[in-house]
């Protein structure tokens, strides 16, 4: 087995799999890339047994002979990052080694043989749809940071999905928040709901930066993700996820709409203090003095901003974290938000503020909630 291949794609192909790849495991082939030379492509893989990755290579290489083998993923993507050479000469060796050789530098891995590599699942076209790269952007953007964390919470480290007469809802919640983000496809014909592992969202999140659509295909417990020259397969999660669509409060009696940089910087400067208090703050809702936000005393003191902004209704105050109110205002993209709750113990309803113009052109919906603390 014998093959050259341009430096710049050969980096690009490993940090792309290197999203698959386990890093602390007991089954040391996980820890492998997979790399099947044939006679046109070659096709680079991982996978750490949720999820699997294939980048297929076709330009920038020449390939004299064919084979495949897998090598240790750490060792093989640190050393070539720092090859500055135009090109990489990969030739496999009598001594049950590869040789990775430039123009001014050779090295030796040991490999290991391919059918040691677990068999990523063949593709069977049950349900599929369509979906816009900056559209898909925004689903990671606006639900993501409210899923749980898979070692602190794993039954709500996910993400759920359903398709309805074409209406595409994403939706994830770590108890405290839930984020839920709406958008139309035209091109699906298809009812249907999966639970996909966060995980799976955060590291395909990494690798989506072009302008090109995204096939997403979903069949058994299985789902693909088709890009232009890469494929990200993830099992599904078995289960029920929440009827969440009934925490979203219908009523309310206290509404402030505030521009979005006000409120951040006010929640960036009480948040110095408030980390010192796990992050609670009070907030003071007023027809006549607006908004008021407050810490309790800490050892570095004590912190309150004021926000000159219309309140509707009744005045109340209600507790929340302030890390979480700041995450949600930093995926809502209007000028300005709306909050609202029913009283102080009900969620706090977070959604953007479209004006009349924005109100027409918008072609997605997000809303958000947190629950206030108990204090």
């Amino acid at each position: 087995m014998k093959f050259s291949i341009d430096t710049k794609i050969l980096k690009d192909a490993l940090s792309q799999v290197n999203h698959a790849t386990a890093s602390i495991t007991t089954t040391p082939i996980l820890e492998n890339i997979l790399i099947k030379v044939w006679f046109n492509s070659i096709v680079f893989s991982s996978n750490n047994l949720e999820m699997a990755i294939e980048h297929i290579v076709k330009d920038g290489v020449k390939i004299e002979t064919e084979w495949a083998f897998s090598l240790p993923s750490k060792i093989f993507t640190n050393y070539v990052s720092l090859i500055n050479d135009d090109e990489v000469l990969i030739e496999l060796q009598n001594d049950s080694s590869v040789s990775i050789k430039t123009e001014s530098s050779n090295i030796k891995i040991k490999w290991i043989d391919a059918t040691d590599f677990p068999i990523i699942p063949s593709i069977k076209e049950v349900y599929s749809f369509v979906i816009a790269w900056d559209t898909l952007k925004k689903w990671f953007d606006k639900t993501l940071f409210s899923a749980a964390e898979w070692n602190i919470r794993p039954t709500l480290a996910w993400v759920y999905m359903s398709i309805k007469w074409n209406d595409l809802s994403l939706a994830s919640t770590d108890s405290f928040r839930l984020s839920e983000f709406k958008t139309h496809i035209a091109n699906s014909d298809n009812n249907f709901f999966l639970i996909i592992p966060s995980k799976t969202a955060f590291e395909l999140a990494k690798i989506i930066n072009w302008n090109e659509e995204v096939k997403i295909i979903t069949w058994e417990n299985q789902i693909a993700f088709i890009l232009w020259n890469t494929k990200v397969y993830s099992r599904l999660l078995n289960g029920k996820f929440p009827d969440y669509e009934n925490f979203f409060p219908l009523k309310y009696s206290t509404k402030a709409v505030i521009n979005k940089y006000d409120l951040t910087q006010a929640l960036k400067k009480i948040n110095l203090i408030s980390r010192e208090n796990n992050y609670s703050i009070r907030i003071s809702f007023s027809s006549e003095t607006g908004i008021l936000i407050e810490t309790n005393e800490t050892q570095i003191w004590e912190g309150k901003v004021s926000l000159v902004w219309s309140v509707e209704w009744e005045d109340n105050i209600i507790w929340l974290n302030s890390t979480y109110f700041l995450e949600s205002l930093g995926v809502i993209e209007t000028t300005h938000v709306s909050i609202s709750f029913e009283n102080p113990l009900a969620p706090v309803l977070i959604v953007p503020a479209f004006d009349e113009a924005e109100e027409k052109n918008k072609k997605w919906e997000f809303k958000h909630i947190i629950m206030p603390l108990k204090i």
